[in-house]
C-alpha cells in the first residue's frame, strides 16, 4: 500500500508523540471533519434521490422480514 502526499504530511506533523490532551483534541476534530463530509454526501444523495423527511417515516412503519 503506497501513501499518497497528503497521508505523508499528516505523518510527519505527528512524528512526535502528542500530549494525550492534544491527541484527543486532534482525534476529535477529525471525526467531527468526517461526520460533516457524510452529512454532505447524505444529504446530497437524499436529494438526487427525492428522499424526504416523510420517506423516512414511511419506511420505519413498514415491517421488514428477513429471509
Amino acid at each position: 500500500m503506497h501513501l499518497n502526499e497528503q497521508q505523508i504530511l499528516m505523518l510527519r506533523l505527528l512524528e512526535d508523540p502528542l500530549p494525550d490532551s492534544d491527541f484527543m483534541q486532534l482525534r476529535r476534530l477529525a471525526v467531527q471533519l468526517l461526520s460533516r463530509q457524510l452529512d454532505n454526501i447524505v444529504d446530497q444523495w437524499e436529494e438526487e434521490n427525492d428522499v424526504t423527511a416523510e420517506t423516512y417515516e414511511t419506511l420505519s412503519k413498514q415491517h421488514f422480514r428477513g429471509q
